[in-house]
């Protein structure tokens, strides 16, 4: 959420004098401020970086002046380790830099460069500083949670004075050659450069160096009354305009009227990285951008500007833009047919990547038949270590899952927390939320959680309330719980500075709060007024934020409360660029500009493993939101695309956004259903639920300036249309559930773009408004634009297409597009032939109240009728049992040959073995109930019924046959009281 409006509206105010500050701070908002924001150009680092690769490409004889010492190398166990000299000047001066590239037993390959540590006498030179005097290096130990065994099958292949070639990965296919001088290294698939380092020579580290303090130089003379002319102007500005490196940012930088210190001076680092033969790549999130990532050096239709990671509060942002969001994950993949490959640059830096794409001269992969597109890229980071992760595929898969071996996976949601939010900013009572609760329940619209926006707290004074409007937190608490509910609080890290408030009075005292570059506790501006920053990168701020979340200290909380963690980027309204100084200190000494990228993660993390702890043995998943995220963040729990707005733009972005997101290993994502800012009329706001039953996270939001807009007060017909949407996003919780569980096995996506599902049909590669749902085999493409009443879906392959809800089997083509008719009442949903899915077809009010409800299976019977299977993943949807082997995991095939449908343990493990808990002794008593064929075989004709057989035993289920309509419906049946207990292995024969 962000300021707009009136700051009357939106401020507790105390004094007029505050009053007075908020309104010289603040202005009122009518869309994001670009001049607010840096561009390359006046970010000083990025703006050298640029400049110095205009200079390498532009020169002819170009060579990069970093040079591996062949004498330094030594290679062991699936590392090597080498030192880098760095060429600074004509006089033959160098630095060192060492280098070590790992190969790992998984056949990830890393790149690490860092500086040789600066000796005491250097560090005196500098102006004094509280700042750690060494390049960041523990971004390792917030994001990186395994994968880093060496390949210690690895070897060296072949080595000379001028290169060396590893060998390596599981089928040793893979292979690396890193040239000596210039330093440059090749990655190789199967003998076929995938992706090149410092391919173009612009590697650049920015060397540590003492500051030199010039002199000014002399006015010249002039003569009385004499005056400068244009022309001798304009010759002395030349003359002071730096020569070589500009070296007007190295040691401060402005922006805005704030002024960056930089007491390490520069230190940068920027490389080039080449993904030989592929045109597309995608990642980096978060941008409002396509999926695939545009060029970033200009041209028709390209961006001016590279892709920006850095944190920020950008509200109401604008679309198709490379310009920087509230999360950041710099993972990079490329696409084409025959091979996916990708990077994951390891730095929480503030950081900026280039996009170019230009044709090879000849065909890396054919021997000359023509030319490849080569897409480069150039990664520039303010500090840190240059840290390189390599993914050398071949499937996206592969690269997806490699990426989750190091980073890890989406944590495991409650299964309440798939179902749909309903949020504003804000509910004005504890009231106003039980009518709400009540009004959802008579409208027959289902929702699992409803939310509080800062409103519901004393004053922005977080873990308190407000006495007047909630009184009864625990009541309201209450009613939720009964009707199968939940609740979320917002928790932001800024603590209101203010007496008589003893959770600020213990951050001061204990000294737990973020500091300014003096090493006092840092004072900015946010919700509350003045305010302070708890420290989540020091332990014990983390061991005291948990002790504030326990029942006992936050009052009115309850066993079904749960947190959202908002403007963690952080958001500081009078810092610059609506953020944090990058000069601030944080634990450890280290500067605030080091780590601005995780910084939204730790304290989400933070949060996280506070909700574990709130009562000794309530080991339940915890539910935490997050806006501000870094790579690892998906451990933790969802994320939104931030403050959008109630236009079909933004609609239409959320997808490739939420697309971009889950290929990068965060998932659970979602976009503010309705848009945050604006008033959406009714046929956007219906749409965008039709489209929002898609988002992993399912939550509608708006501003408090908004009028309300809960899905009741459409009205008719918009009441029914939305209520259908929300009772098929809950109808398909089973197979949304299954989804999570196997992106928290392995990471995959949740909706999944056609580039994912099908990588060798180039047609799809950048297609980002259409997606697969989980492995279901549901292909969606939800209406985005205003008036539409149809769509074109992409057809990636020649299996048959049948219409979710009316079973036409749809005329497609491999490689074309279809119209499908889209009213207003109408999703346009496929089922894919050949797949299983599972449904809970009773409506209820919560999924919570689904929990004990039997199942449906819809088998859509591939194209030559003889096959199609699915999965299912169950478990109490609540605690951590399912890590001691408390869930069901089923596997459904239909053989159209052998005329059966069978249930099989996924895993095939031996459930004799396991001890049945309570909630897995329960679900003796949950069945298969009805399984409905889609394309049914003419061998279920004329059937009245079928054999079932399970745990010994055996009985009959009916059958209803529906012949094939003129209409181009398919035949198909409903096998009815099947009756097979969901956990156990059970066959169904219709021979």
């Amino acid at each position: 959420m962000h300021l707009s409006g009136p700051l009357s509206g939106k401020w507790t105010v105390t004094s007029l004098g505050l009053l007075s500050i908020l309104s010289t701070v603040f202005t009122p908002a009518v869309a994001v401020k670009e001049h607010d924001f840096k561009k390359c150009h006046q970010s000083g680092f990025c703006s050298r970086n640029r400049a110095f690769a205009d200079h390498a490409l532009a020169a002819s004889s170009w060579q990069s002046p970093y040079t591996i010492l062949p004498e330094s190398g030594a290679f062991k166990d699936g590392q090597y380790q080498a030192t880098i000299l760095k060429t600074i000047n004509d006089q033959g001066e160098t630095v060192r830099l060492p280098i070590t590239i790992s190969f790992l037993e998984s056949g990830t390959g890393r790149v690490t460069v860092d500086e040789e540590k600066r000796q005491k006498g250097e560090i005196e030179l500098r102006h004094n500083s509280k700042a750690r005097k060494e390049r960041y290096n523990e971004a390792e130990k917030w994001v990186i949670v395994g994968g880093l065994g060496l390949d210690k099958k690895a070897k060296v292949e072949s080595q000379d004075k001028t290169q060396l070639t590893v060998k390596y990965g599981p089928s040793s296919n893979f292979e690396a050659i890193i040239k000596f001088s210039p330093f440059s290294i090749d990655f190789k698939r199967d003998g076929i450069s995938q992706i090149k380092f410092n391919d173009q020579g612009l590697l650049n580290i920015e060397h540590w160096r003492p500051k030199i303090e010039k002199a000014p130089e002399p006015e010249p003379e002039k003569k009385e009354g004499e005056e400068t002319t244009e022309g001798e102007q304009k010759e002395e500005e030349k003359k002071e305009e730096p020569q070589g490196v500009d070296e007007s940012t190295l040691w401060e930088e402005t922006f805005g009227g704030n002024t960056d210190s930089k007491p390490r001076g520069p230190e940068s680092i920027g490389l080039d990285i080449s993904f030989v033969g592929f045109e597309h790549v995608f990642g980096i999130p978060s941008h409002a951008s396509s999926l695939s990532l545009k060029q970033t050096r200009g041209g028709e239709g390209n961006y001016e500007e590279p892709y920006r990671l850095y944190n920020a509060d950008v509200f109401e942002y604008i679309l198709d833009s490379p310009m920087t969001l509230y999360g950041a994950i710099p993972f990079m993949q490329a696409h084409r047919k025959g091979s996916s490959v990708g990077v994951f640059w390891l730095n929480a830096a503030e950081t900026w990547v280039d996009v170019v794409k230009a044709k090879d001269s000849k065909n890396p992969l054919a021997l000359g038949l023509g030319s490849k597109t080569t897409t480069r890229t150039h990664w520039m980071s303010e500090s840190g270590l240059l840290d390189v992760f390599v993914f050398l595929g071949p499937t996206p898969k592969d690269v997806v899952t490699k990426y989750a071996e190091l980073t890890g996976t989406t944590t495991m949601p409650q299964e309440f927390a798939l179902g749909y939010h309903q949020c504003r900013w804000n509910y004005v009572s504890d009231e106003d939320v039980k009518d709400v609760d009540r009004k959802m329940d008579k409208f027959k619209m289902p929702y699992d959680v409803i939310w509080l926006d800062i409103e519901y707290t004393d004053e922005k004074k977080y873990f308190t309330w407000d006495q007047h409007s909630f009184k009864d937190p625990i009541g309201m608490g209450e009613q939720l719980a009964n009707h199968g509910r939940q609740l979320v609080t917002i928790i932001d890290p800024h603590i209101k500075n203010v007496d008589n408030y003893p959770v600020v009075a213990e951050l001061k005292s204990k000294e737990l709060a973020v500091k300014n570059k003096e090493g006092s506790i840092f004072e900015g501006w946010c919700w509350p007024g003045s305010s302070h920053w708890i420290d989540a990168f020091n332990p014990k701020a983390r061991e005291w934020w948990a002790s504030l979340f326990k029942y006992t200290s936050f009052k009115g909380t309850r066993e079904n409360t749960w947190i959202w963690n908002d403007m963690n980027e952080p958001s500081v309204f009078n810092g610059p660029e609506v953020t944090m100084p990058k000069d601030n200190l944080h634990d450890g000494n280290w500067e605030h500009r080091d780590v601005h990228n995780l910084n939204g993660m730790t304290f989400n993390n933070a949060t996280f493993h506070a909700l574990k702890s709130r009562k000794p043995g309530e080991l339940r998943r915890p539910f935490v939101l997050t806006r501000a995220f870094f790579a690892g963040s998906q451990r933790i729990g969802a994320m939104w695309t931030g403050d959008n707005m109630a236009e079909w733009g933004h609609l239409k972005a959320s997808f490739p956004m939420v697309l971009s997101q889950g290929i990068s290993g965060y998932p659970f994502s979602g976009a503010d259903v309705g848009g945050f800012f604006g008033n959406p009329d009714k046929d956007l706001l219906t749409r965008w639920y039709q489209a929002g039953i898609f988002y992993p996270f399912f939550r509608g939001h708006a501003h408090i300036d908004a009028r309300r807009r809960e899905p009741y007060l459409m009205g008719e017909p918009y009441n029914t249309i939305i209520a259908a949407a929300l009772r098929l996003r809950y109808s398909l919780l089973p197979s949304w559930y299954t989804a999570f569980h196997q992106a928290h096995v392995d990471g995959t996506p949740i909706i999944k773009p056609m580039f994912y599902t099908h990588p060798s049909e180039e047609g799809g590669l950048a297609i980002d408004d259409q997606f697969f749902v989980g492995n279901t085999g549901l292909l969606a493409k939800p209406v985005t634009e205003q008036d539409k009443e149809s769509v074109d879906i992409w057809i990636p392959d020649n299996e048959v297409y049948y219409d979710y809800f009316t079973y036409n089997i749809i005329p497609t083509s491999k490689g074309k597009s279809v119209t499908i008719d889209a009213p207003m009442d109408k999703i346009p949903l496929l089922m894919q032939g050949g797949h299983i899915f599972a449904r809970r077809d009773i409506p209820r009010r919560s999924s919570t109240l689904m929990k004990w409800d039997d199942y449906t299976l819809v088998v859509s019977v591939s194209k030559d009728g003889k096959h199609a299977e699915g999965d299912l993943y169950v478990d109490d949807g609540d605690s951590y049992d399912f890590e001691k082997g408390q869930y069901i995991n089923r596997k459904f095939v239909f053989d159209g040959s052998a005329k059966t449908i069978v249930s099989i343990d996924a895993e095939g493990r031996e459930t004799k073995s396991i001890k049945e808990g309570e909630w897995l002794k329960k679900m003796h008593g949950v069945s298969v109930d009805k399984i409905i064929v889609v394309g049914a075989p003419a061998s279920l004709a004329g059937k009245k019924e079928v054999s079932v057989e399970s745990g010994g035993k055996s009985w009959s289920a009916s059958v209803e046959y529906n012949a094939a309509a003129s209409s181009g419906r398919a035949a198909f049946a409903v096998i009815k009281k099947v009756a097979a207990p969901v956990g156990a292995d059970f066959k169904i024969n219709f021979a």
